[in-house]
C-alpha cells in the first residue's frame, strides 16, 4: 500500500508538470502559424539541425511573428497618423464644379425694349444656343470654432492611450513565452528523474541477476527488480514523446517554421528578491499599465465632453469665398473671351450659433451627459483597479515568500531523502531490506528533487506576475 500510494503522488507531481502547458492554449493566438523559413536571431545556435534557443531568443522570435502584436502596431500607426495629422480640421473646404445647363424658355431683353417701343415688333424666334447656359463655380469655406482644437488634443491623447495598448500586448506576449519556456524546462526536469530513475532499476536489474546466477539471492527478488524495470520502460517512452510534442508545439506557437527541432537552453534558476510590500504597492499605483490606460481613457472622454461644450456655448465662424462665372448662349459665343463671361461669386462671413443645442434634451447635452456618467465610471473602475491591485500585489508578495520558504523546505528534504536513499541501498546490497522500501525511498528522493524544481518554477512566475503589476523590473541576488 506504501508503494503505491508513493507512486500515485509521484505521478500527481509529473501530471502537474505537464499540464502547465495548457497555458499554450492562450498564447496560441499571439503566434504566426505562416509557413515558410525564416530568419533567427544571431544569438541561437544551430546543432546539426537542432535549434538552440534560451529564453530570449524565443521571446524575441516571438515578438517579431506574433499576429497580435502585429495587429496591435497596425493599430498604433493608425493612432500615431491621426494624431500626427490632426491639424487638418482647419483645412478649408475647396470644391470646384462645372454645369451645362438648358433652359426651356428664353428671356430676351431686347425684345423686351422693342416691344415696348413698337408694338408691331415681332420678335425672333430664340435660337437653340440661347437656350444653353455654361456655369462654373469655385467655393472655398472655412468654420471655425474653439472646439476644434480640444480635438486635435483628443487625437493626441487617443495616441497615448495607444501606445499603452501596445506596451500591455508586448508585456502579455513576453510573459506567456517566458512561463510556457520554463514550463518546458520543468516538464524536461521531469523526464531527466524518471530517465534516472529507469536507469537506477536496469542497475538493480544487473545487480539482482548477478546476485542471482552466483547463489547471493533468491529468485523472487531478481524477478522483483526486472518487473519494476520493464514497467518503468514505457512510462518513460510515453514522457519523451511528450516532451517532443511539447517541444514542436512551443516552436509552432513562437512562429518557427512547422517541423524544426528546437532544444532549450536554460535552467531553473530563480533571482531571489527582498521587496518592500508598500514601496512596491506605490510603484504599482503610479506604473501599472491597466490603471495608466484608465487614466488616458478618462482624459479623452473629458476633452471629449469640453468640445461638445465649447461647441454648444460658443458660436463658429464661417467664411467662405465662391466664383461663379456664367456664359449665356454658350455655344455662339467665344469662351476664351472672358468679356463674354459673368461672375456671380461673391465673399461672405458668417456667424453661426446653434441654438438648439442650448437646450437640455438636446442631442449634444444628451452626448455630454452620457459622457459625464462614463467619467464617474472610470473613476469607480480606477478606484477599484487601484484596490484591486494593492491587494494582487501582497499577494504576490506573500507568493513570493512562501515560495521561498518552501524551496528552503525543499532543500533540506532533498538531504534527507537523499541519504534515507543512500542507507536503503547499502541495506538491500547487503540484503537487510527488501526491494520495495528500496523502491520507496527511490520515489520519495524523485518527489523531493521534482517538488524543489517545481518551488522555483512557482517562485519566478510570482515575481514575473509582480513585475507585470509594477510594469518595473526588480533585481535581486541569485
Amino acid at each position: 500500500m506504501k508503494k503505491f500510494i508513493a507512486k500515485q503522488k509521484f505521478s500527481k507531481v509529473v501530471a502537474f508538470a505537464s499540464a502547465l502547458l495548457l497555458c499554450s492554449n492562450v498564447f496560441a493566438q499571439n503566434a504566426d502559424v505562416s509557413g515558410g523559413t525564416e530568419e533567427v536571431s544571431a544569438s541561437t545556435e544551430v546543432k546539426e539541425d537542432v535549434l538552440v534557443l534560451t529564453v530570449d531568443d524565443a521571446v524575441d522570435y516571438a515578438a517579431e511573428h506574433s499576429l497580435t502584436l502585429k495587429s496591435s502596431a497596425l493599430e498604433l500607426e493608425l493612432a500615431k497618423w491621426k494624431s500626427d495629422t490632426s491639424w487638418n480640421t482647419f483645412l478649408p473646404t475647396v470644391q470646384l464644379t462645372g454645369s451645362l445647363a438648358r433652359s426651356n424658355e428664353v428671356s430676351n431683353m431686347g425684345d423686351s425694349i422693342m416691344k415696348m417701343v413698337n408694338p408691331m415688333y415681332q420678335p425672333k424666334d430664340p435660337t437653340e444656343s440661347q437656350h444653353w447656359t455654361a456655369v462654373g463655380n469655385f467655393g472655398i469655406s472655412f468654420n471655425f470654432n474653439a472646439a476644434m482644437i480640444v480635438s486635435m488634443m483628443s487625437a493626441k491623447e487617443s495616441y497615448e492611450s495607444g501606445k499603452i495598448t501596445y506596451e500591455q500586448a508586448v508585456r502579455s506576449n513576453e510573459d506567456s513565452v517566458r512561463k510556457l519556456f520554463y514550463a518546458l524546462l520543468l516538464q524536461q526536469e521531469s523526464l531527466k528523474l524518471q530517465k534516472d530513475s529507469l536507469e537506477n532499476a536496469r542497475q538493480r536489474m544487473n545487480q539482482a541477476a548477478t546476485n542471482y546466477r552466483n547463489g547471493y539471492v533468491p529468485q523472487i527478488q531478481y524477478l522483483q527488480s526486472q518487473v519494476s524495470y520493464e514497467n518503468m520502460v514505457p512510462t518513460v517512452e510515453k514522457a519523451e514523446l511528450a516532451m517532443r510534442q511539447s517541444l514542436d508545439t512551443f516552436s509552432f506557437l513562437i512562429g518557427l517554421p512547422v517541423g524544426t527541432k528546437i532544444e532549450l537552453e536554460g535552467e531553473i534558476n530563480p533571482v531571489y528578491v527582498d521587496v518592500d510590500v508598500d514601496e512596491l504597492i506605490e510603484k504599482a499605483k503610479a506604473n501599472n499599465l491597466s490603471i495608466q490606460s484608465l487614466k488616458h481613457t478618462a482624459e479623452t472622454l473629458r476633452l471629449s465632453k469640453t468640445a461638445i461644450d465649447l461647441s454648444t456655448y460658443t458660436p463658429s465662424l464661417a467664411v467662405s469665398w465662391s466664383g461663379q462665372p456664367l456664359i449665356s448662349n454658350a455655344f455662339d459665343k467665344d469662351w476664351g473671351n472672358k468679356d463674354n463671361w459673368n461672375d456671380n461669386g461673391s465673399l461672405s462671413f458668417s456667424v453661426v450659433w446653434n441654438l438648439t443645442n442650448l437646450l437640455p434634451w438636446s442631442s449634444a447635452r444628451t452626448n455630454a451627459k452620457e459622457i459625464q456618467s462614463n467619467l464617474e465610471k472610470i473613476d469607480l473602475s480606477m478606484k477599484t483597479l487601484e484596490r484591486n491591485t494593492e491587494l494582487e500585489v501582497r499577494k504576490a508578495v506573500d507568493n513570493l515568500n512562501q515560495c521561498k520558504r518552501s524551496i528552503e523546505t525543499s532543500q533540506r528534504n532533498i538531504t534527507l531523502a537523499q541519504k534515507s536513499y543512500d542507507m536503503t541501498w547499502l541495506a538491500y546490497r547487503n540484503g537487510t531490506t527488501e526491494y520495495l522500501n528500496l523502491v520507496e525511498t527511490q520515489t520519495q528522493l524523485n518527489q523531493a528533487k521534482l517538488g524543489l524544481i517545481n518551488e522555483k518554477y512557482n517562485y519566478m512566475t510570482s515575481l514575473m506576475e509582480l513585475e507585470t503589476l509594477i510594469n518595473t523590473k526588480i533585481s535581486g541576488d541569485k
